[in-house]
């Protein structure tokens, strides 16, 4: 009885991720169809994702227990928000607008190993062999999108794209790097609410001349599913989903299904004409996931030596 229950919980760890990881992949060529008849400019959806997901996350802790956070936090909460929230969707969407879904997808599995080398940069953590040969390795498969492949992907400007794509990937990295221990002083609606509002106060006024120009008759209703996707399911759901997910499974086991966004992105791109696969491409996944991998194995030997 008892390993019934602990594999029903597991399950349930393992079908959140999944449905985290395929939500995310499937934002990428989403965000693609959104922007194709160019009504809705790129900081108009970054708008709507953050003060979309923003609302939400408020309504869903009205339901939860409530957590006193404290002004000085409240700051750090908005340092927080600005680099986990605002520059990282911000340039994600950006960047998606510019490359392929496929490859934008693609350059979101380096940020593992993004968080590893800022760690040994900020916080003075070894990097073994492994570690330092997987971030080779991804980095290698980046530079291959960026560089190699840029001229063969759809989108107006690949190669700027996978760059912004990569420094989302990299924002998001510096706040897991700088806010480690202190995000896990609060439940991750607190967090959420707290740093989407206040990304939500520094995006708007941005984009005041794109909110003046943007002709919302000639959205179409498609274009609105998109945009609702991108907000419910692409990040207000996902970020719950992770959530149950990591609650329920080992950190290695969460990080592994990081690997189905390029996977779902890719063939999701390619059904929908937006994206292609290249060979060129199929060897920056081979050494993109090589080096995650490594980096993965290692980080789970070093958390065993440490435990024991």
């Amino acid at each position: 009885m008892l390993t019934v229950i602990i594999n029903e919980y597991k399950a349930k760890g393992h079908l959140a991720m999944l449905g985290a990881n395929v939500m995310w992949g499937l934002m990428s060529p989403v965000v693609k169809m959104v922007f194709a008849t160019g009504v809705i400019a790129p900081m108009i959806m970054v708008d709507f994702r953050v003060a979309g997901a923003a609302l939400l996350f408020w309504i869903a802790s009205l339901f939860l227990p409530r957590e006193h956070v404290p002004a000085g936090d409240i700051l750090r909460l908005f340092g927080a928000g600005m680099l986990g929230v605002l520059f990282n969707q911000g340039c994600f969407i950006l960047g998606v607008s510019l490359t392929s879904p496929g490859e934008a997808s693609l350059v979101t599995t380096t940020m593992p190993m993004w968080v590893m080398l800022l760690a040994w940069l900020i916080l003075r953590e070894p990097i073994t062999l492994k570690k330092a040969g997987g971030i080779a390795l991804g980095a290698a498969g980046a530079i291959i999108l960026i560089a190699g492949n840029g001229a063969q992907a759809s989108g107006t400007n690949p190669a700027l794209g996978d760059v912004i794509v990569l420094c989302a990937q990299l924002s998001y990295a510096l706040y897991l790097t700088l806010y480690r221990n202190f995000i896990r002083k609060y439940s991750l609606v607190t967090l959420m609410k707290w740093m989407f509002l206040s990304a939500t106060v520094v995006g708007l006024p941005a984009s005041i001349k794109w909110l003046g120009t943007t002709d919302w008759t000639a959205i179409s209703a498609m274009e609105w599913s998109g945009i609702a996707y991108v907000v419910v399911c692409g990040t207000f759901l996902a970020y719950i989903c992770i959530m149950i997910g990591q609650k329920r499974l080992r950190p290695t086991l969460v990080g592994m299904y990081n690997y189905v966004q390029p996977i779902v992105a890719t063939i999701t791109g390619v059904c929908l004409g937006l994206d292609r696969f290249t060979p060129m491409k199929g060897l920056a996944i081979v050494l993109i996931f090589t080096g995650v991998w490594l980096v993965t194995i290692s980080k789970a030997k070093d958390s065993s030596r440490q435990a024991a």
